[in-house]
């Protein structure tokens, strides 16, 4: 699923609530107030209409502290004003959307703490990658004047590039810095970002490709834009540079939050934010510690089977992965082939889906390239549609060498795709019972549910025989799995244990994953928490209801409810159970 994106926020009218306001006017009230504030995120959604929304698609938030300070006074504010309503004649679906909004707002302003800890310009998250992919895959262009909102959007990238590298000088004033290493992958990102001609840089090439269905725009926009990469972003981008070169001398190797002071209380709220429980670092340690192994032992049973008896599990994947490996991995051919072989699998998948789904997403899905500049950092992502129809839903995979296998990519395809995020994300957007809030994710993804319903779809793919004849395609998929239960242990390793990123490598996890850890705290482990408990929700449905267990009715519960907490999810299979067995 997508990385997390910066959301600034705007002086905005306090809400109002009189006590005749209803639930469902509250909840619009606060939505519509929140997208005005991130200008970026109501674009991406097209979630206003006229006027208001061409006056938003003309903006970028802001990434000030200033910024981010208004944002948890927002919260708080709304917050106070959630618990003024009497829940007691709400509806299945009302009470649902309030525990989730109060839950949200609540990690919102509990994030007020532990603003410093993170940091606004990294390989994974930071601005100079975030704002390429808010541009140049959220921001719909189908109309020249959606041509001319993203070229003066576009224009002001570099105010906010400005404001990020202002903000990484002020935390390094205070000794908060990333490690070492992190800096050096930043500035080689920030650098070979600016090494093309601006003509081929990805906000101009992205808005050509956009405009070939746009014929009547000028070619003047194009040109705007190519004079905005040079003149601007370019020159920001190298300012930035320096200011992460000028931190190098002062940082160190230690890789996780501990080196920070206040570090540990900082991931407490990380790992509470990103698996929507209380467990402890060291709980989630444990869990990966036993997954791990049981993991292991099934997949050295299947490599026996196939001949490969000897050397670790990390050894047979990584030898099974060279051995699917395409072709001249960096050739051109191969690198349109393995788009191609992933939306195939999608459109399998889509096929095999009608067993287990009532509910099926109307929105199309596309498979696309990781941009090249990120390839190297990113991991394969979704995107979820536009409400308008104006975007499909859409899975980026990232063509570096050693990704150009087809070992794991079914299981990527599910995760990603079908039934996984494209599932849950696009029937959410769809389902117009939920207020709008929890169709959109506008207060956040959580991912907790939200991954952990895309892990829940690899493993259900395996349970349901679509692995029957593949068994290379079911190591793949128990690999990637065994990656999720090694990521509690790691995870928590980095954070907690002070394990070095050496360390956490040898474990068995490739350096760009590694390093995603680190400057993500606690949102890996959402994955295997949040599938773990999908099952266990299952497997107690199943008890209680024998013969009357849908596995189909199941997973409609589950979608819809959309991305909310594992506790509200928890108490939505509950109602169900209890309702059956009241009939």
């Amino acid at each position: 699923m997508k990385r997390r994106t910066f959301l600034g926020v705007t002086a905005g009218a306090a809400l109002a609530q009189s006590k005749s306001m209803k639930i469902g006017d509250f909840f619009n009230s606060i939505t519509d107030e929140w997208m005005r504030m991130n200008p970026d995120t109501a674009t991406y959604y097209r979630y206003f209409t006229g006027d208001e929304q061409d006056a938003l698609d003309r903006k970028i938030a802001p990434l000030t502290l200033a910024e981010a300070k208004k944002r948890i006074a927002f919260a708080r504010k709304g917050l106070a004003d959630l618990k003024k309503f009497d829940r007691a004649g709400f509806t299945q679906v009302e009470k649902l959307a309030a525990e989730t909004l109060e839950w949200q707002l609540q990690t919102i302003v509990d994030e007020e703490a532990f603003l410093d800890f993170s940091f606004p310009l990294d390989q994974m998250n930071g601005w100079n990658v975030a704002s390429v992919d808010s541009m140049t895959v959220g921001r719909p262009v189908t109309t020249v004047r959606d041509a001319e909102n993203y070229v003066v959007a576009l224009g002001q990238v570099a105010l906010r590039m400005n404001e990020a590298t202002a903000r990484a000088k002020s935390l390094a004033k205070m000794g908060l810095l990333p490690p070492k290493f992190i800096l050096q992958e930043t500035i080689h990102q920030l650098e070979s970002f600016t090494d093309a001609a601006p003509a081929q840089n990805p906000f101009v090439t992205a808005l050509v490709t956009k405009l070939e269905s746009v014929k009547e725009a000028s070619p003047e926009i194009r040109r705007q834009a190519e004079a905005a990469v040079a003149k601007q972003i370019y020159p920001a981008w190298k300012r930035a540079a320096a200011e992460l070169k000028s931190q190098l001398p002062k940082a160190t190797d230690d890789a996780g939050i501990w080196r920070l002071k206040g570090g540990d209380k900082a991931y407490e709220y990380y790992l509470r934010r990103y698996t929507t429980t209380d467990m402890t670092a060291e709980q989630v340690h444990e869990i990966g510690l036993k997954r791990v192994a049981e993991i292991e032992a099934q997949m050295d049973a299947l490599f026996r089977e196939l001949g490969r008896n000897t050397g670790s599990a990390k050894e047979r994947i990584e030898k099974l992965a060279a051995d699917l490996e395409y072709p001249n991995p960096t050739s051109e051919a191969s690198r349109e082939k393995i788009i191609a072989d992933l939306d195939a699998i999608v459109r399998d998948a889509e096929k095999r889906c009608e067993t287990l789904f009532d509910l099926r997403p109307k929105a199309p899905l596309k498979v696309q390239a990781v941009p090249t500049f990120a390839e190297n950092d990113m991991a394969a992502n979704y995107n979820p549609p536009a409400q308008d129809g104006s975007r499909p839903g859409i899975i980026q995979y990232p063509r570096r060498p050693n990704q150009m296998t087809k070992f794991g990519m079914r299981t990527l395809a599910y995760h990603e795709g079908v039934p996984g995020h494209h599932f849950q994300l696009a029937l959410q957007s769809e389902n117009k019972e939920l207020p709008r809030f929890l169709q959109l994710s506008a207060f956040g993804f959580i991912s907790a549910s939200g991954e952990g319903w895309a892990l829940y779809s690899e493993s259900l793919a395996a349970e349901s025989g679509w692995y029957e004849g593949d068994p290379e395609g079911r190591l793949g998929q128990l690999s990637d799995e065994l990656l999720r239960a090694r990521r509690l242990v790691v995870d928590t390793g980095i954070h907690t244990k002070k394990w070095t990123r050496q360390q956490a490598i040898d474990y068995g996890v490739e350096p760009s994953e590694i390093d995603r850890y680190i400057v993500w705290p606690g949102q890996a482990c959402s994955y295997m928490v949040g599938q773990l408990k999908i099952i266990e929700l299952r497997e107690k449905a199943r008890a209680a209801m024998g013969g009357k267990f849908s596995v189909r009715e199941f997973h409609n519960i589950v979608l819809g409810a959309g991305s909310v907490p594992l506790q509200v999810l928890e108490g939505e299979v509950d109602g169900w159970i209890a309702r059956e067995a009241s009939k």
